[in-house]
């Protein structure tokens, strides 16, 4: 009977009153609203943290979260655990075209961005680093048409984990297939063992990112240089409104005057009080 009644305590369910006290949290620290129906998905994504920590309840787990061992060594890891980590090579593929064939030409023009000085890229939500790694190949073929174009690009996440990996740069074949055959032989390096299908981004490259850690709640970003472009697509999907509003002003605050940002598809800004108006599919320009 004991062993009975051990195995049901690891697989209990999440209360209501754990899952309102993570939740509740989550929001405060992270600013994503979870509703009552993502109650399953977070019992399943903090499952996970149960079986690392050997614990057989939410319960147990909630108690050690909001301990002052739990805040000092478990919020990131929670945090990597809750928050959705999904992202692609060329992922909406039109934003890249409109990026060279538009937003870079112009930004030349006008600001000399990349020739006087150097073009200055943000990738907000980068995840395990698709997108900065697929801007920076966009921005090394821009550049082959002018003489010595120089930018950086900067790219951040609230998940050490997925950072940890974007880092690192080596991705499964399978998680490639969406990059052009050219830019592969380009910028990428098969591993010297073949049967394990991984490839690596090009240390030139590589060294174009520079990743670091940063949570939207922050007030103070920590972020000294004015960005001419940012990246921050299918982020805000994940907080209510008025959180969106917060987090797009304090973006704004580090974009130039007529600097561009690059949304999702499924994010709009409508009703929002910001400095961005329209200029092509989910892309906006801050006024001038």
């Amino acid at each position: 009977m004991d062993d009975v009644r051990v195995n049901k305590d690891v697989h209990t369910a999440m209360s209501d009153r754990d899952f309102r006290r993570l939740s509740k949290f989550i929001h405060s620290e992270c600013g994503i609203k979870l509703p009552r129906t993502k109650k399953s998905m977070l019992e399943a994504r903090i499952r996970k943290r149960l079986n690392v920590l050997k614990m057989k309840s939410f319960r147990e787990y909630c108690d050690y979260v909001f301990s002052p061992e739990g805040m000092k060594n478990e919020i990131v890891h929670m945090i990597d655990v809750v928050t959705t980590n999904k992202t692609d090579f060329f992922r909406e593929s039109k934003h890249f075209d409109y990026l060279v064939q538009t937003v870079l030409p112009e930004l030349v023009g006008s600001l000399g961005a990349g020739i006087s000085r150097r073009l200055m890229l943000w990738s907000a939500g980068c995840s395990t680093g698709e997108e900065p790694y697929t801007l920076a190949m966009v921005l090394s073929e821009f550049g082959e048409n002018y003489r010595k174009f120089q930018y950086s690009i900067l790219a951040t996440d609230i998940s050490t984990k997925a950072l940890e990996e974007a880092r690192l740069g080596i991705y499964s074949e399978d998680r490639v297939e969406p990059i052009p055959l050219a830019l592969k032989r380009k910028y990428l390096l098969r591993s010297k063992d073949r049967s394990k299908g991984l490839v690596r981004v090009a240390p030139a490259l590589r060294k174009r990112v520079e990743f670091k850690r940063l949570n939207f709640m922050d007030k103070n970003f920590g972020i000294r240089e004015q960005m001419d472009i940012i990246f921050c697509r299918n982020v805000i999907i994940y907080f209510d409104r008025p959180t969106q509003e917060i987090i797009l002003n304090r973006l704004c605050r580090h974009l130039r005057d007529g600097g561009y940002i690059f949304m999702g598809h499924s994010e709009t800004l409508s009703g929002l009080n910001v400095p961005l108006v329209p200029v092509f599919t989910t892309v906006y320009r801050k006024s001038l």
